[in-house]
């Protein structure tokens, strides 16, 4: 994915920045947006793995610049590496101002998720058939 130009693929979700999701200097809070491309990841992470799965790390979370109210945030994520139980799932999120057709990266992270088994367990990401 690049710095200067959107991705040109479908993102993984797309939701409008709401007055409720801001912090005290009026901007989106940042822990929301961090959640949102928790649940990109997500998506991305149980859809590969076939089942459920949960984040264990983050890493190299940056934020670029502020999204604010009213602005379409889109979330585009894309698998990094599989590993035998492990995922690393690489999320962009940019935002476009509601009467606009251009966008800006405001944030970037890369999401470790672990496939689960139904006791919660660590299992292969791609099990045995």
């Amino acid at each position: 994915m690049s710095d200067e130009t959107m991705p040109d693929c479908s993102p993984t979700i797309r939701t409008i920045a709401m007055p409720a999701d801001t912090n005290p200097a009026g901007d989106i809070f940042g822990g929301w947006l961090m959640s949102q491309m928790d649940l990109a990841a997500g998506s991305i992470a149980s859809l590969t793995a076939r089942g459920r799965s949960a984040t264990i790390a983050v890493e190299g979370m940056k934020f670029h610049r502020p999204v604010k109210v009213g602005d379409e945030v889109s979330l585009y994520a894309e698998i990094e590496r599989i590993g035998r139980s492990s995922m690393d799932i690489h999320v962009e999120a940019w935002r476009r101002e509601r009467d606009s057709e251009t966008g800006q990266k405001v944030t970037e992270a890369t999401f470790t998720f672990v496939a689960l088994d139904e006791n919660g367990k660590a299992r292969p990401v791609k099990p045995e058939a």
